[in-house]
């Protein structure tokens, strides 16, 4: 595949900018179908003159349908668009975008997938994808997957397949609850992923953040130990990596806390854990759940994070160690090369 891109870009390099861009326009309409013109010129940041005489084309070919309430794709262009990915890798160079980001973090294994999640919302549906698609394999001899919560991770979620009886996981929370918007919840997003996987889940009826009295009580509680002795000893975490400040305002921390992860210029989150540009851990909360000294050598560990803002983050919580298989986006790759 390779060589022909090769010369397709030396002797047709018009070719290979028409196809990545009607590439994009079929991404975006099955994302967000229906779809108007001007809504997806919008959206693809092109002019509707521009954009209508590739519509047209699509359209004549059979991939789209042109419709009073919009644009959707047609089965064909669905299977179109699902062939094309593995090609649209190699056209944008994103396999080695992949190789050159792996070897600066030291990682295990990296994943990109176009577009940038800070600009369209879809393409966190795309690494929620990438990250089932990672994930599938694995369950030949896995069967507990711990998850957190957050937006990337409820995609994540959203894109688990249907999977037979030999394969059904038992999926379990990483963590308590934030006191953010439930959907965004480490409990709904593992008991979302069961039911699509066709598997079991167990919950985590506590809050994210606890007093130490607090802590040491339920911890001692039955139910809850018997879940947190599960969450820790399952061989597959699937995580986020969130940004300081943002976590801690999702938190509704304390002004001291605050005051404190600003004052040790911190930049990542993770697992109630803060982190400096170098990776260092700086606050701690007293967390129910996973715990880093939980991510044994023993584990597959799966971050998904993306977005060209989150590169600061990645590349900080990314300075933890080399077992981490990252599935980001080509705006936070970008960024963090």
């Amino acid at each position: 595949m390779e060589p022909i891109i090769e010369l397709q870009r030396k002797l047709l390099p018009d070719l290979v900018d028409v196809m990545q861009n009607r590439y994009r326009i079929l991404q975006n309409v099955r994302f967000l179908q229906p779809i108007g013109r001007r809504s997806l010129a919008t959206n693809l940041q092109q002019t509707e003159r521009v954009l209508r005489a590739e519509v047209e084309f699509l359209n004549k070919q059979g991939l789209l349908n042109i419709s009073t309430s919009g644009m959707t794709l047609t089965d064909e262009g669905n299977d179109i668009l699902l062939e094309l990915e593995n090609v649209m890798k190699e056209v944008s160079g994103l396999h080695v975008l992949e190789e050159r980001l792996r070897e600066k973090l030291k990682l295990a294994e990296v994943i990109i997938v176009p577009g940038d999640s800070d600009r369209d919302q879809w393409v966190k549906t795309e690494m929620g994808k990438a990250a089932v698609n990672r994930l599938l394999p694995l369950l030949k001899s896995e069967r507990t997957i711990a998850v957190t919560g957050g937006t990337t991770l409820a995609a994540v979620a959203e894109m688990m397949k249907p999977l037979p009886n030999r394969k059904r996981p038992l999926i379990v929370p990483a963590r308590g609850g934030l006191g953010e918007h439930v959907e965004n919840q480490a409990n709904t997003i593992c008991s979302t992923m069961a039911q699509k996987a066709n598997g079991e889940y167990r919950l985590l009826h506590v809050p994210d953040q606890l007093s130490k009295e607090s802590y040491q009580s339920l911890i001692e509680e039955p139910g809850v130990k018997d879940v947190l002795e599960q969450i820790r000893s399952a061989g597959i975490v699937i995580h986020g990596i969130g940004e300081a400040t943002t976590m801690a305002e999702r938190r509704n921390s304390s002004s001291i806390v605050f005051q404190e992860i600003e004052k040790q210029n911190a930049v990542a989150e993770a697992f109630g854990y803060y982190f400096d540009q170098d990776g260092t851990i700086v606050h701690k909360l007293k967390t129910v759940g996973l715990q880093l000294d939980d991510l044994t050598d023993d584990k597959t560990i799966f971050a998904v994070a993306g977005g060209s803002s989150k590169a600061n983050a990645i590349a900080a919580y990314m300075k933890r160690g080399p077992r981490q298989i990252l599935i980001t986006d080509e705006g936070a790759a970008n960024e963090l090369l």
